[in-house]
This record gives structure tokens, sequence and C-alpha cells, in this order.
């Protein structure tokens, strides 16, 4: 007979405050419970007809919007299984700059189709096999679907095709318009190699007032500001960049003059004014035209710098002064003083524009198709378009910024991996059909995973269609679209947002296509965002760590009475 050892009543393990929950009904179904939440969040705001979100930050700051990264990445997500989650689609966004959601959604309800076969009593290891193999399988048969590539090179007519749909499922309805605009400034600033384009080369300047039909394309870095001296057009000219403020230099300390007379006071600050005269007469003697300023301009300096018909710019963010710096080719100058021949930048015109009656500063390089382009001219010829944009609130401009920037993405996607696959759910439901296929010839408890992960595929059509008509009409059009998948080249269909038919379409006769590198970026990390929560099972949080109360001060402390 075996010997029972009794068991300790109240042996602790960890210190106090820590919290554990382990097996299947308290670790497994609660994180899933968790993922189940974010997904159903984000879910309402996927594709064309997706509802906004408005998000009030910890800031205060207000977000209204339908981009799944922008809503992930302004509400905190504390819960560790739903922070899992949260990652794999910031790798998303970092790697592809679209699809967010998708990974969002097909997680969610991956995790939703395995609580079903936990509750039934399979093996969390079963299903990961078995989601494992169907992920395998689906992105063997995403390279076996039919493709069509972008144009080689590029051009306008071909990147805006490719990227309406991916703008249209933020903007639906100003796709056209801001596809035109998007591809226009890409194609102004691409390399002669394209896989070398730079999405930063894109900038964007919001300007409030009138509607998105008075948006264009500047060739060159716009700045929604003007010139601060009078100077306001220069062309061919020298660039100097200073990061320090152009000002009389202030002294560390504070000092005591004793000035006994008149004349003492003139002389003071007529020292300092002649210094600062010299500074800037050596800056204009190194034939500087134009100077860049990151931070203040004091008045006797703008003074001088009129006078020596010099144009300034205040450029007061850091990264876009950076910026600046790539495209004049200067190096930014920490001190007051005429730059050398390798500091000094060079740009072709500096001007002052007025856009819908805001007036903006450009800088641009001329390109061989301008009239003035004169090939001897010095420095790196670094091209950069600027989309201004107009709109009537600040949200709307920033949501539309928010398109075109997923818009520059998914050109930089296009042009390393040029394939496109059949959009608005088409592809999704045909790699369901086809891991269905291969799930049912599967044998072992790993093909109910693999059939799981190819009905969680569905979920992508089926949002769309419920987004665009409501629960009942989608579950009609996800019905139809099987019938025609099954049937000849049935791999183009997917669903009609706007019902002109039965609510399905043919995705090749309209132009709708996706990237298929986003795909398969969004299936692989889905998947294992989905793995990565079901190999959990046991949550060991520990106490937070609190530092010191801030003390309490009353409320009238600084009145002197």
């Amino acid at each position: 007979m075996a010997l029972k050892v009794p068991k300790a009543n109240n042996m602790q393990l960890f210190k106090e405050g820590y919290k554990v929950s382990s097996g299947i009904e308290d670790a497994v179904l609660r994180n899933i419970q968790a993922v189940a939440e974010l997904s159903d969040l984000v879910r309402t705001s996927f594709g064309p007809n997706g509802r906004n979100k408005l998000v009030v930050n910890h800031l205060g700051r207000l977000f209204v919007t339908s981009d799944a990264a922008t809503i992930i990445r302004e509400i905190e997500v504390v819960h560790p299984a739903a922070k899992l989650l949260v990652m794999a689609a910031q790798a998303q966004e970092a790697e592809m700059g679209d699809s967010t959601n998708m990974v969002l959604i097909l997680a969610g309800e991956l995790l939703k189709k395995a609580e079903h076969l936990l509750i039934m009593g399979l093996h969390p290891s079963e299903i990961v096999k078995g989601y494992e193999l169907a992920s395998t399988k689906a992105l063997a048969e995403l390279e076996n679907l039919p493709t069509r590539s972008l144009d080689t090179p590029p051009t306008q007519s071909g990147l805006a095709a490719a990227l309406k749909p991916a703008i249209a499922s933020k903007q639906y309805g100003y796709e056209d318009m801001l596809a035109s605009l998007v591809a226009e400034a890409a194609l102004a600033v691409m390399p002669p190699n394209p896989k070398n384009f730079n999405v930063d080369n894109v900038r964007v300047v919001k300007i409030m007032g009138g509607s998105l039909a008075g948006s264009q394309v500047v060739l060159g870095m716009v700045f929604g500001r003007q010139p601060e001296g009078m100077v306001t057009k220069v062309k061919k000219a020298k660039v100097a960049v200073f990061t320090c403020g152009l000002d009389i230099a202030q002294t560390e300390t504070k000092g005591t003059v004793l000035l006994k007379n008149a004349e003492e006071m003139l002389n003071f600050t007529a020292g300092e004014e002649k210094h600062l005269e010299k500074i800037f007469q050596e800056i204009a003697d190194s034939g500087v035209k134009v100077i860049i300023a990151g931070s203040t301009i004091g008045e006797l300096a703008l003074h001088y710098l009129n006078r020596l018909n010099i144009a300034v710019l205040k450029v007061l963010s850091k990264f876009e002064l950076r910026r600046l710096c790539r495209v004049v080719n200067a190096t930014p100058l920490a001190r007051m003083g005429a730059p050398t021949a390798e500091e000094a930048g060079y740009v072709d015109v500096f001007e002052c524009i007025e856009i819908g009656g805001d007036r903006v500063t450009v800088l641009r390089q001329l390109t061989p198709d301008d009239p003035d382009f004169d090939p001897n001219t010095p420095g790196e010829k670094t091209r950069t378009a600027t989309i201004v944009l107009r709109g009537a609130t600040a949200n709307r401009l920033d949501d539309l910024e928010r398109a075109v920037d997923d818009g520059v993405n998914v050109i930089k996607a296009l042009l390393k991996d040029a394939r496109l696959v059949p959009g608005a759910g088409a592809t999704e439901l045909e790699l369901a059909r086809r891991v269905e296929t291969y799930g049912a010839g599967l044998k072992g408890l790993s093909q109910h995973g693999v059939r799981r992960w190819a009905s969680a595929l569905e979920v992508i059509p089926r949002t769309i269609a419920e987004n665009a008509f409501g629960g009942a009409e989608g579950n009609e059009i996800v019905s139809r679209l099987w019938a025609k998948h099954e049937g000849a080249s049935g791999e183009y269909w997917g669903v009609d947002v706007e019902a002109e038919t039965d609510g399905t379409l043919n995705t090749s006769e309209h132009g709708i296509y996706d990237s298929l590198a986003a795909k398969t970026w969004a299936i692989k990390l889905a998947t294992e965002a989905a793995v990565s929560v079901l190999s959990v099972d046991s949550i060991i949080m520990s106490k937070p760590a609190g530092g010191p109360k801030i003390p309490q001060q009353a409320g009238n402390w600084d009145e002197d009475d």
C-alpha cells in the first residue's frame, strides 16, 4: 500500500500580493475571453463601411478614427493576453503599415473557435498543432492563387488602382482622390531603383479650411508658416541650418554693470550690436542666402538679416529640421557663425506661396523636367514631395493623414513584392475552402484544429458584409460567396459593399486587389498570437510596484495672507 503524504494547508510560494490563476478554466478560457473582447472592439471598424471609434487618450486628446493601429495605440490595454495580440498588430503595422485590423480580428476568431474545442475536451497542444498545420498550408496556397503584378516601371494609374482598396477601408468615398494624390507624390520621389523608395520622402501638411477637393501635391518640402524676414523668394541659394537661437548671447550668470554717463550707456549696447553684425556679415560673405533656424530669432538679428537680404525660416520641430537637412544636404550647426563649404547646403528654390488663403513656405530642388534645371548645380538631389491636405476640422485632417500614411506604406510594400491577390474577402474565403478540404483529409485530433482554423478565416468576408448590410444580410452574402467559390474561377468572387447586384462581385472586373505580402504577414502573425495565448496555462501577476505618495498640499498654500 502506497504511503499518503499529507499536504501543507497554507504553504506560501510567492510574496504577498501575487495573483496566480492556472488551468484551462482560470487561465486559458479567461485569456480567450479578454482577447475576444479586444477583437470585437475593433471588428466593427473593419472594411469600407467600418464605424469610427471616438477615443480620448490619457492626455485628454481626442481621436475619431476607424484605423485599428491608432485605436490600439491610444487605448492602454492592461490584460497580459490581450497585450500579446496588440504586439502582433504593432508588428504588422511596423512591417507592412496595413492589415492591422485583420490580425486582430483573425487572432480573436481563431481563439473563439479554439474555445469550443477546449470545452469539448481537446488538449491545447492538439489545437496548436492543427493551427500551425493550417497556417503553413494557407501560406502555401496563397502563393498558388491567381495574382496580378504592379506595372514596372510604376505608373500613376497603376499605383492609384493598387492603393484604392487600402485607402477605401479608411476613407470610403474619397479613395479615388486620395489614391491619385499619394500615387502622384510617390512617383515624384521615386528613386531610379524603386526598391529603395523611402516613405519619409512623402510628407503631409495639414491646412485647416476648405475641403478635400482643394488638396494638392507640392514638389519639395512645405512648412505651414511664412518666412520670418522680408525676403520671401530666393533661387539657387546656399543654405545654413542653425539649431541654436539667432540672438545676442546671454551670460550664464547674472551680473551688474555700473554706467557712469550717457556715453557709456550708448557704447554698452553698441558693442553687442557690432559683434552680431560682424557674425551675420561673415555668414553673408560665405555666400549664404537662406538661413533655417531651429530656435528663436531676435529682433536685432532679423534686422541685420533683412539688411543683408538673407531669407530666414523658423522650423521648431527637430524631426522636420533633420529631414530638411537631408533635402538641402546641410549639416545643422549648434553655434552662430559662417558655415564651411561642407556644412552649407544648397536649395534650388525657396519661396513663399499661397494655398487656399494660407501662406506656406516651400523648399525644393529642381528636377530634369523643370525649365530652369541645371545639371551642374552643387549638392545631392534629394527629392521630397508634400501632400497638402485641406479639411474642415482637425480630427478630419488627422484621419486623412492616417489614410495617406497607409497608402504610402502600401506602395513601399508593393515595390518590394509587386504581387496582388483578389481583395474584398475573396482570398480569405478561397483559402478557407482549400484549408477545409485539406483538413478533411487529415487523420488524428489535429484535423479539428485545421478545420476550425479554416472556418475562422471566414470572419474576414463576413465582417465586411456585416458592417455594410447588418448581420442577417451578411450571412446570406457569405452563403452566396461559398456557392460561387465552388464554381469555375470562383476565387475572384468577393463582397460587394455597394450591393449593386446580390452583394457579391468579381474582384478582377472591378480591380479590387490587396497586397499578397500584407496578407501573408497578417495570417502568420495572427496565428502566432493565437498559438501564444493557447500555449499559456498559468498567469502569475506580481503586486504592482508603488512609489511614495505625493504629499497633498492645502488649496491655499501659496497665498500671502
